[in-house]
């Protein structure tokens, strides 16, 4: 080897190892964050083998070493909120990190497909505008002043970074980066620090078309007794699909962190492939998967259903009923069986049948932010639940239906006629129903069913009923013939 070669390859190899000894922090930290209060504060990160780490943070200064692969760890004591910007110095013996402007306050990751990912400027994914009423997502993209307290990290579409986090960092609201977060988390996030005062980080990571099974790592399915047997090799998969594909680019880059929830916003790709069957399982395994990664078995979800939508014009390799996404909606609905988890109804919100993506995402961010007000932020008095199915008996020739969560007050939405009611007697054929109001509970006959037997609501894909509650929230699709 020429000695000039010699000099490169030596070259080379200093500035190799000078750049692994480099002290960093991972990707999901960055100025203006938000760190998630209430909770020990992992951070971590790379530097030099054996070398000493100083984190110093709100007065408060914490010691560690890298391990011999180059790794650090450390936690900071639980803290309360705070709007007073913070700054966190890292320090090891040959280099210096200095963060600033960040808040305590809460961490919510919102993910899912491309409802979830239509982001507060629509115009980047050419959606629709909505039919009724102002736009109000680009009023508020143009709107200046939005609260300092609010941050946003927004992770790019792409999983080739792994393992770093294909994202910029942290902003607030003033950064142009925020037309890409998605509005649904836009919303919830804003109408969460307007109720409480508290800092709201949003990590908007969400990818269109994608299944449950992608953002679930392959190991999760272990603990699976539906899944666990399809393990046989290190290829296998789920309904046709790879686990994990996007969740090792998007999430597990900050496996660790802490966070106060989840907001999901996913289902539509499932449904398209009759996945009704097994979607809660998926979403068993899914949720907690993030509780373990997240280390927090509490962690809540708050999960959006699916909104109606025509899957039988669609040209999938099978031809979908029209009761497909009922079927959908109904195992979404199951799911609120699973631990701390929650759900916002959406059949009220769709202007275009053939357009799978609703514009009104400031009211689904408001949906989810009033079920967090009232089930984490303790707020008294938030009518926050759709009506729901509680029982039903016969009297004569009349099904009397009493629902949950009336807040009161049962009510049509445009002041017609309840819809989207059908009946059956034995032989379970359905004709259309005369429903009235009475209190919290409905009666409902027809002229063609002697004797009612079974009732269903909203059982079709194109059912956009105007059955509400006292806060206008539409009631939960339900049939009663499920179980024969």
């Amino acid at each position: 080897m020429s000695s000039a070669r010699l000099i490169s390859s030596l070259l080379l190899l200093f500035m190799a190892v000078d750049s692994a000894a480099q002290l960093t922090l991972a990707d999901i930290f960055s100025e203006n964050m938000v760190l998630q209060r209430g909770k020990p504060i992992p951070l971590w990160g790379k530097a030099a083998p054996g070398k000493s780490i100083t984190v110093s943070f709100a007065g408060k200064e914490y010691n560690t070493t890298a391990t011999q692969d180059g790794k650090w760890q450390i936690y900071l004591m639980p803290m309360a909120e705070t709007t007073t910007p913070l700054v966190l110095t890292v320090i090891s013996a040959t280099d210096t990190l200095r963060m600033g402007n960040i808040l305590i306050g809460d961490v919510w990751l919102c993910t899912g497909q491309s409802n979830m990912e239509y982001p507060l400027d629509r115009s980047l994914k050419r959606y629709a505008a909505p039919a009724r009423g102002s736009d109000q997502a680009t009023e508020e993209y143009k709107k200046p002043g939005k609260p300092d307290a609010v941050r946003y990290l927004y992770v790019e579409r792409t999983v080739n970074k792994f393992p770093a986090l294909p994202t910029k960092g942290w902003f607030n609201g003033t950064d142009t980066t925020i037309r890409y977060v998605s509005a649904a988390g836009y919303f919830f996030a804003k109408e969460i620090f307007e109720n409480t005062g508290i800092p709201i980080g949003i990590i908007s990571s969400s990818w269109g078309g994608t299944r449950v099974e992608q953002w679930t790592p392959p190991e999760a399915y272990r603990e699976s007794g539906v899944f666990s047997k399809y393990m046989t090799s290190d290829t296998f998969k789920i309904d046709g699909m790879k686990p994990g594909q996007i969740y090792k680019g998007m999430i597990q880059p900050f496996e660790g962190l802490s966070i106060r929830g989840v907001c999901w916003y996913q289902g539509e790709s499932n449904c398209m492939i009759e996945d009704q069957d097994t979607y809660v399982e998926k979403m068993r395994v899914f949720e907690n998967n993030l509780r373990k990664v997240f280390n927090d078995e509490l962690i809540p979800f708050f999960t959006v259903q699916i909104s109606p939508y025509l899957y039988s014009a669609r040209k999938d390799p099978k031809v979908h009923s029209p009761e497909l996404l009922p079927l959908f909606q109904e195992a979404q609905t199951r799911c609120l069986q699973l631990s701390r988890t929650y759900m916002v109804v959406t059949t009220d919100l769709v202007d275009n049948l053939k357009d799978i993506h609703p514009s009104y995402k400031w009211e689904v961010g408001h949906r989810l932010a009033l079920q967090a007000l009232a089930v984490i932020y303790g707020k008294n008095g938030v009518n926050a639940w759709s009506p729901s199915f509680s029982l039903m008996k016969r009297k004569k020739n009349k099904l009397i239906v009493t629902l949950a969560d009336t807040g009161g007050q049962l009510r049509s939405s445009d002041g017609k006629a309840l819809n989207w009611f059908t009946v059956a007697g034995p032989d379970k054929k359905f004709f259309p129903a005369v429903v009235e109001i009475k209190g919290d509970q409905l009666i409902i006959s027809s002229e063609q069913i002697r004797k009612p037997k079974y009732l269903r609501f909203a059982w079709d894909e194109k059912a956009q009923p105007n059955l509400v509650n006292a806060a206008g929230l539409p009631c939960i699709p339900f049939r009663t013939d499920k179980s024969e």
